[in-house]
């Protein structure tokens, strides 16, 4: 196989808002069936998260949360697996799908109410006031305009009581501007006698404003000598760590809190009143 690339591309998800969000949307329907090789173990990265969010609100007294960008369930199941009442919301029919199936097979389906929805549509579509809000994996950089990332975060606060918590998680790329990869390589996985997968991105960058990186996310399966390829292409901002604090600073959140996990910034901040 041999694919070639441009060093940079002006990808339209960047000018227009509405195609940003349909590739968004397109993407994440796409994969949703083999969403769970991104992870090396599924189950163990949903039981992990759970357990860590349980932990960081339980000193807080937080009862009801919104997943505002649940795919697969990851984060709401984990919660919902503790005790939780979730609301899990997310855009992709397919991802909710999965959602929905995977709370059944844990258990958990009395326990999340899930509604089909992006972060600028959650207001009226969700009814608050909720004690914290999730957002995991990179999701509010999908919104690649100054505008649309002040509404989603206007829409935080608004389903937010007074003093509820607010966990996002976003990709470090600020590590990455200066050299900006092109090759990065996500999972293997090789241990299936009957089919190996294996998962790959080519990183597409534009200038901007605002800097922009299309993430080709390739699927490699097969085994022995035969193998396929499918590349499933979605946009982000390179949203950077001062970016988003002065942006929440401006929406009305205090007490902002930066944790480096991995290939992630975790982000906790505070309605005000």
């Amino acid at each position: 196989m041999n694919f070639r690339f441009p060093a940079s591309i002006a990808h339209p998800a960047a000018q227009d808002p509405g195609a940003a969000h349909q590739e968004t949307v397109a993407f994440y329907d796409a994969v949703a069936g083999q969403y769970h090789l991104f992870y090396r173990d599924w189950q163990a990265a949903m039981e992990r998260d759970g357990a860590t969010l349980r932990r960081k609100f339980q000193r807080e007294g937080v009862r009801r949360v919104l997943d505002a960008s649940c795919g697969t369930g990851t984060q709401a199941i984990g919660l919902a697996r503790h005790g939780f009442d979730v609301t899990a919301a997310d855009p992709s029919p397919n991802m909710l799908a999965r959602a929905r199936e995977l709370a059944g097979d844990f258990g958990v389906s009395d326990k999340l109410h899930f509604v089909q929805a992006g972060f600028l549509e959650l207001l009226p579509a969700v009814e608050g006031p909720f004690d914290a809000l999730v957002s995991a994996g990179n999701s509010l950089p999908h919104l690649l305009s100054d505008d649309d990332l002040r509404t989603a975060l206007a829409n935080f606060r608004a389903l937010l009581r007074p003093g509820g918590l607010l966990v996002i998680g976003i990709r470090d790329f600020e590590l990455m501007l200066e050299d900006r990869p092109r090759f990065v390589p996500r999972q293997a996985h090789i241990d299936d006698p009957e089919c190996d997968h294996i998962l790959f991105d080519i990183w597409d960058w534009n200038d901007g404003p605002p800097v922009t990186v299309t993430f080709n996310t390739f699927f490699v399966s097969g085994k022995g000598e035969r193998y396929t390829a499918t590349r499933h292409p979605v946009t982000y901002r390179a949203l950077t760590r001062a970016e988003l604090e002065d942006m929440l600073t401006a929406a009305g959140f205090s007490d902002i809190a930066v944790e480096t996990q991995g290939w992630e910034l975790h982000f906790t901040a505070r309605r005000g009143e």
